[in-house]
């Protein structure tokens, strides 16, 4: 299984859309696309740096290690949202080390799965022994609640992407901010 770092994410997210022949799934236009938006929201995340001083200040209260992985792809909407506040949240303390991993190439997703499917970005929080503390994800509750109403009622795909894309602007990653801190603060109380 391959993991990667941040930076080698995003430039391999990049790599994806200046390739000459784009690669599976990259080379349907509406995945190029997809990752191509995602690229440039990812980057404004970590230009904006979103974290809280709350957030802030329980990670910097981990005194044991971690290693945080996230299972991810650069076409995931929802990840461009998220995975960039994960990955924010944990340079802000040494004793994480954080790990990326594509789910479409040999990722643990299969130990993961969200109501029998593959729906990511998932965050796994392991100590120090490589036991998960916990996982979350896909999305923050009331995204997800949002995404199965949409879902269920059978909205489009516009749709359903425009309505998601509404609530990350709207909401500014305290959502997913607020979940981890709540369960990081369960593991490093």
């Amino acid at each position: 299984m391959k993991t990667m770092n941040w930076n080698e994410y995003l430039d391999y997210t990049h790599e994806l859309l200046i390739a000459d022949t784009p690669q599976p799934p990259y080379d349907n236009p509406d995945y190029h696309h997809y990752a191509k938006m995602n690229e440039t929201r990812m980057r404004r995340w970590i230009k904006t740096n979103p974290v809280t001083e709350e957030t802030a200040a329980l990670i910097k209260r981990i005194d044991k290690p971690q290693h945080w992985v996230v299972i991810t792809e650069p076409w995931c909407g929802d990840a461009a949202h998220i995975v960039p506040i994960i990955y924010l949240m944990s340079t802000l303390n040494d004793k994480i080390s954080f790990t990326l991993q594509l789910r479409d190439s040999g990722s643990e997703i299969d130990s993961y799965l969200t109501n029998g499917s593959k729906s990511i970005p998932i965050l796994i929080v392991r100590d120090e022994h490589d036991k998960d503390l916990f996982h979350w994800g896909p999305r923050p509750k009331e995204g997800q609640e949002m995404y199965l109403e949409l879902a269920e009622r059978k909205a489009d795909f516009e749709e359903i992407k425009t309505a998601i894309q509404n609530y990350y602007n709207a909401d500014k990653s305290l959502s997913t901010q607020k979940e981890i801190v709540e369960l990081l603060s369960k593991v490093n109380p």
